[in-house]
């Protein structure tokens, strides 16, 4: 019974124009509502989804968009970043896969696995992070939606890798082969003095975009753009903790760490490395 309701969402998910659907929730998720209209509807989201607004920098009735609401800010000192923190989780979100990346693959889920060369974009990022930890992070609809650099160094380069946009919940995980491949990612390639970091934000259906705080040029599920990488003659510097880019409606973050940076394979919620010991 199990396996036919799989079978029967997956062709239903195969059928549906992911890609133009995100579109329009994207669109209408950005149209201005008379604020008689709006305000009840987003105490319904909110209730509906728990959202926590004691820590929004706005309130409700200072959202012009549904958009907004999803993309809001934290107030100012909300999540202070532990003093000595090296490196930080990068969302509010749920930590659903830390793998070791063996022979150019990373763990998608029990019993599959997707290549690293065709997540990134490249061989020659790819071998970067062999033995390395991955880190894979889920943001739902509850959560704060902007993604913090999880360490301090240069942004070197971003790749735009469009693609499709399956969902990114529990179910596709388990059942869509090579599920992050196939979606659409944004590769934020960090450089420290020593190694460097791929933060990567991947689409998801109904995500109607991914920003970037540094790079407004960088905009995803657009319809004429094309894949590119943008290297940076002058790298913007980037703090640990330090806002990075924009879910507009959540998605999944995978974090890539070269081969000794994080010795060990499971984690906390909170700073990761605090003057260099583990917490």
């Amino acid at each position: 019974m199990e396996s036919l309701k799989s079978w029967i969402v997956g062709i239903l998910l195969y059928l549906l124009p992911k890609n133009l659907l995100s579109q329009v929730v994207g669109k209408a998720a950005d149209v201005p509502w008379p604020k008689p209209l709006l305000v009840p509807l987003l105490k319904i989201f909110v209730r509906y989804y728990k959202i926590d607004m004691s820590e929004a920098e706005k309130s409700l009735q200072e959202c012009r968009t549904l958009n907004e609401l999803f993309t809001r800010r934290l107030k100012p000192g909300c999540r202070p970043i532990a003093q000595g923190a090296q490196i930080v989780h990068p969302s509010d979100s749920r930590l659903t896969q830390c793998s070791v990346v063996v022979k150019g693959t990373i763990i998608q889920a029990k019993g599959k696995c997707y290549e690293i060369a065709k997540f990134l974009g490249g061989v020659e990022i790819a071998n970067c992070f062999e033995g390395g930890v991955s880190l894979t992070y889920y943001l739902c609809p509850t959560d704060y939606h902007r993604v913090h650099s999880p360490v301090t160094g240069e942004i070197c380069s971003v790749t735009y890798l469009p693609g499709e946009l399956w969902p990114v919940n529990e179910w596709s995980v388990k059942n869509i082969s090579n599920l992050f491949s196939r979606n659409e990612r944004v590769v934020v390639e960090i450089e420290r003095a020593r190694d460097r970091v791929a933060v990567v934000l991947v689409g998801a259906t109904n995500v109607g975009q991914i920003s970037l705080a540094f790079d407004p040029t960088v905009r995803s599920n657009q319809k004429s753009v094309e894949g590119f990488k943008t290297v940076y003659k002058a790298k913007p510097k980037i703090g640990v903790g330090e806002e990075l880019g924009t879910f507009h409606m959540g998605s999944t973050v995978i974090v890539l760490y070269e081969k000794g940076v994080i010795p060990f394979e499971r984690v906390r919620v909170g700073p990761v490395l605090v003057g260099g010991q583990l917490v």
